[in-house]
């Protein structure tokens, strides 16, 4: 026992009031397993929880998962070292020399790491949010490291972004605070479709999807004549998706897209094909009554006038929006027009 006690107490380092002993050195190190251990087994069972949390409990309980994880580590490493047998306050002038040294050094590290922080405590962008970089890479953050944040996209490729390229760089965030948003889905018809049957066939399929949200005042689904194409009428239309569908843009887009072929289909609403208006100047040199003559035709009678009833005026999803009040309540603005 006096053979072990001799060896535990033996020096391996003496500087100044400075005594580090094997025996220190070793219990130093054990606190220090430990505490790591401790840590990445509470930070296992708050992700097991936050996994199976709500969206809006996802983040707090996010941020206390590192939390922990963190603090567990420090405390375990300031534990150590005082069982080790080194005194901190002692410490604290040389410790700070070579802080200074390495922070020189590993400044980059540093600043990503704090750069990580700021984005945990912050929480403009969290665990779980769809979210587009400058320069056009979308997915969803995965994990919020201490050097670098994962994206995840919708094809299952996994993104590794630098913490302080989401705090320096333009970042959209598709899904703050787990809300949805509004897209735009453009398609055509035919000239001389009926406006009316367009827009009421197409809300009709809209609002059965099981991913479109129920309407409210301010979030309608619907459908806007946005142009004259140079085929057919360019209509978009507009609908409030449900949050899980918003964070898959691209199959989403798909969806509704199909969703409005079906629909146009079962209208018998025929959607454009190219068109070319093709006229002849002149034929051989010869222009008008000539060239009509040199071929042997004759030029066709006048068409009778139209006496069908002109249309009644239809209703205007736009124009309704724009004299809706709750729509400048809810302090919404309108979306790119050809955005998705």
């Amino acid at each position: 026992m006096n053979n072990l006690d001799r060896f535990a107490d033996t020096r391996i380092l003496s500087f100044g009031n400075l005594n580090v002993t094997l025996g220190g050195l070793v219990t130093g190190a054990i606190v220090l397993l430990v505490s790591l251990v401790l840590a990445r087994l509470v930070s296992r069972t708050l992700r097991r929880v936050r996994e199976r949390a709500s969206y809006r409990a996802s983040g707090a309980l996010y941020l206390l998962e590192k939390l922990a994880g963190y603090g567990i580590v420090i405390v375990g490493v300031v534990a150590g070292l005082s069982a080790a047998g080194l005194n901190l306050s002692s410490l604290a002038l040389f410790a700070g020399a070579i802080g200074i040294g390495i922070g020189l050094g590993l400044q980059g590290v540093v600043k990503e790491f704090v750069s990580g922080l700021f984005l945990i405590f912050d929480r403009m962008v969290s665990v779980g949010d769809l979210i587009e970089l400058d320069d056009g890479v979308r997915g969803a953050i995965v994990e919020i490291g201490p050097r670098a944040s994962r994206l995840r996209t919708n094809d299952n490729v996994n993104i590794i972004v630098p913490n302080s390229k989401l705090i320096e760089d333009r970042v959209t965030n598709w899904t703050l605070r787990g809300d949805t948003r509004r897209i735009h889905v453009p398609f055509s018809v035919a000239y001389g479709a009926d406006r009316a049957q367009v827009r009421d066939a197409v809300l009709a399929a809209a609002r059965t999807s099981p991913f479109t949200l129920p309407e409210t005042d301010a979030r309608k689904s619907q459908v806007w004549l946005v142009g004259f194409g140079e085929s057919g009428l360019d209509f978009e239309l507009l609908v409030w998706p449900t949050p899980a569908a918003v964070k898959r843009p691209a199959g989403m887009h798909a969806a509704y897209t199909w969703l409005i072929a079906d629909a146009l289909d079962a209208a018998g609403i025929e959607v454009p094909f190219p068109q070319i208006d093709l006229r002849l100047r002149s034929i051989f040199g010869r222009e008008g009554d000539e060239a009509m003559a040199a071929l042997g035709l004759q030029r066709p009678a006048a068409p009778a006038a139209d006496a069908r009833p002109r249309p009644t005026p239809t209703t205007n999803d736009a124009a309704e929006e724009l004299l809706n009040p709750a729509h400048d309540a809810a302090g919404l603005t309108d979306d790119a027009p050809t955005g998705t």
